[in-house]
């Protein structure tokens, strides 16, 4: 079988056309939808041949209801329809990055040993939106473990620039 993110990529595709103007309540909307399938007790519901997927539809588009409109709520019973509502997280996760293609912008993710402040987010979004020719929105987080520097994640580009991280470099150039 297919991994869930081969089978979500049309779907999100799907989404994403549907959603015409609604970018954001629809991303919304999918995370919602997402947020309700990583329930335990949801999780369980999908497997269960006593739950029909007009039950399955109705519940999680219940929980997505205020973000999604009736198209929405198709999309969501097609899903069901196809047993497909598990991959709802990798299709949410999909939306948004076409969502942020289509409007110009990428989330970056940058992790640090000490806190950013104002100032440097401002320089290093600035300098990552000269890189990346995209609007940046900055996701800092901190990890003491890095010892010093960060680490910035912005889609498939990583880079590491954390003393732990040149630490082990040496560390594996002194022993090989």
């Amino acid at each position: 079988m297919p991994d869930k993110s081969t089978i979500a990529r049309p779907y999100a595709k799907a989404a994403f056309e549907a959603a015409g103007g609604r970018l954001g309540e629809w991303s919304q909307g999918l995370r919602r939808a997402a947020t309700a399938v990583l329930d335990p007790r949801v999780a369980a519901l999908l497997d269960n041949p006593n739950v029909t997927p007009e039950q399955l539809a109705g519940l999680i588009s219940s929980i997505a209801e205020p973000h999604l409109d009736e198209t929405g709520r198709n999309f969501i019973r097609a899903l069901a329809d196809n047993r497909r509502l598990e991959c709802l997280p990798e299709v949410a996760a999909r939306f948004d990055e076409l969502k942020a293609e289509a409007e110009g912008t990428i989330e970056v993710e940058v992790t640090s040993a000490a806190p950013l402040s104002e100032p440097q987010q401002r320089s290093l979004a600035a300098a990552l939106e000269r890189r990346l020719r995209r609007r940046v929105q900055l996701r800092c987080e901190l990890d003491p473990a890095l010892l010093g520097g960060a680490t910035v994640r912005a889609g498939d580009l990583v880079i590491d620039g954390s003393v732990r991280s040149k630490l082990e470099r040496m560390a594996h150039q002194l022993t090989t």
